[in-house]
């Protein structure tokens, strides 16, 4: 039996409603022979953690760094304008420090950089023929793809690794990302998964943020001795199914386990975090600028009801939002105009909750772009997108290729650094990393000491072992911690 025919027989025992269908996914990935044991570090015990919790904010698709946080020499659009010449479409702000700026549309998070840290040094992994799907999964796991095991993506890790903080929470959730999208679903799928740590430790997935409650609420028309008499049915189900007969006692046990994680949610006041109702209006309104706006609503107060690892994407499909293979200033301005007021938002409300300084806030995003260059200097890749030499309308002027040698992240509390920027680009094309660069290994190994969890942290299954960072090589980058 293929493992795509062990994910249908699965896959059609779970109810359409219920935290199980979120959840039993992460058992689906891989058949290990048994439980995998923990790795004692031998860099030395885990560091004192600065943060209990952690929100990626994810910029699918490709965010332009000259657009956003690293802005270039400004040069306005006139026909003709020569492609070569363009770096920014958009005139660059001043920021709450002095000498960091962004660019135009960003004037919320302008206003709170002195909590932050920025990252302007991000380089990525070369993956050859660049998918989105690919250096996703890079990012997320910290490994490259394939791999001959099912590597946990990196909320997984946290909740397996660090355990809940409420019990009654799922510690790991991601919303936003419809994962039906067409040619890459498979793909985004092999990410968001536990993999090898078992089911209980899978991303609870909420497309739509504003539908949130409906995740860990019994169905209006059910009885609760009905809706009682069905989870018993599905666990009979469940532990019946060729897929945990096939695989180990771990897998079983990691997916009964999910299971009545899911029953204990379903019956408890934590479940209020979900219910975006509650919210005062003058708070929801100031979040909302759509699904995305509302996840970060949303991820705000499932941290505050426990929550481990939130992820909130602006979610990938080809073509849309950040994907701007065509109108690039267009869609960088719509972009920034859904991004800007709630994340600012989320920050202010950690930081006036007393949250933040136990908090990490990550915004990222799988590479950069570039008008000219796909791939990287020296490195190209074939082209995705044409860009004539001399602009003839609007559609030709912004950030339209995969440019995978720079990139910026923001990250904000849990012990970062406050009002800091790290590393530099040139400041002419093919605008390169010239000081501190800092690859997706470091990154990770930084954000997970502030989690408390050294780089080689990790997990032993069939004798292989299995690192939270790639091969447990992550180095912590001092300088980026307050």
């Amino acid at each position: 039996m293929t493992e795509r025919e062990l994910q249908r027989q699965l896959m059609a025992l779970l109810s359409r409603r219920d935290y199980m269908r979120q959840s039993a996914a992460a058992a689906l990935a891989a058949l290990v022979g048994g439980a995998p044991s923990a790795l004692s570090s031998e860099k030395g015990a885990n560091p004192l953690p600065k943060a209990d919790s952690m929100i990626l904010l994810w910029m699918a698709g490709g965010m332009a760094q000259t657009e956003t946080f690293d802005p270039k020499r400004y040069t306005p659009y006139e026909p003709g304008l020569e492609s070569n010449r363009v770096l920014s479409t958009f005139p660059s702000i001043a920021t709450s420090v002095d000498g960091i700026r962004f660019s135009q549309g960003l004037e919320e998070l302008a206003q709170v950089m002195h909590l932050g840290t920025l990252i302007r040094s991000h380089r990525v992994g070369d993956l050859g023929f660049i998918l989105h799907s690919r250096h996703q999964f890079h990012w997320h796991t910290g490994y490259e793809p394939p791999q001959a095991v099912a590597v946990p993506h990196m909320g997984a890790w946290l909740a397996k690794l660090l355990g809940p903080r409420n019990p009654e929470m799922p510690p790991f959730l991601v919303i936003g990302q419809n994962m039906e999208i067409g040619a890459e679903s498979d793909p985004l799928k092999s990410f968001h998964t536990a993999g090898i740590l078992g089911t209980d430790a899978g991303p609870f997935l909420i497309s739509d943020p504003r539908d949130a409650i409906a995740s860990v609420q019994a169905p209006a028309n059910m009885t609760e001795t009905r809706f009682a008499q069905r989870y018993e049915r599905y666990r009979e189900l469940a532990a019946a199914s060729p897929i945990l007969r096939e695989g180990s006692s771990h897998q079983r046990e990691g997916l009964l386990r999910s299971m009545e994680n899911a029953d204990r949610l379903l019956r408890s006041p934590s479940a209020k975090a979900f219910d975006l109702t509650m919210e005062p209006k003058e708070s929801y309104d100031s979040y909302n600028t759509g699904r995305f706006g509302l996840g970060c609503l949303l991820a705000r107060r499932l941290v505050e009801g426990g929550a481990r690892f939130v992820e909130v994407t602006s979610e990938y499909i080809p073509f849309r939002h950040w994907d701007s293979h065509e109108n690039g200033h267009e869609r960088a301005r719509d972009m920034k105009q859904v991004i800007d007021r709630p994340v600012a938002r989320l920050i202010r409300d950690l930081d006036e909750r007393g949250l933040l300084n136990r908090t990490l806030v990550v915004i990222a995003s799988e590479f950069g772009r570039d008008m000219m260059t796909e791939g990287k200097p020296g490195n190209e890749v074939k082209e995705q997108a044409k860009q004539p030499d001399r602009m003839t309308s609007m559609q030709h002027y912004g950030m339209h290729r995969h440019f995978t040698e720079a990139g910026s992240v923001l990250v904000f509390g849990g012990g970062f650094r406050k009002g800091y920027a790290h590393g530099a680009t040139a400041e002419e094309r093919p605008c390169s990393i010239v000081k501190d660069p800092v690859t997706i290994a470091d990154l990770h190994a930084s954000l997970f000491h502030a989690m408390g969890l050294a780089p080689d942290a990790g997990v032993v299954v069939e004798k292989r072992p299995v690192y939270v960072t790639k091969d447990g090589k992550g180095t912590v980058i001092p300088t980026l911690m307050g």
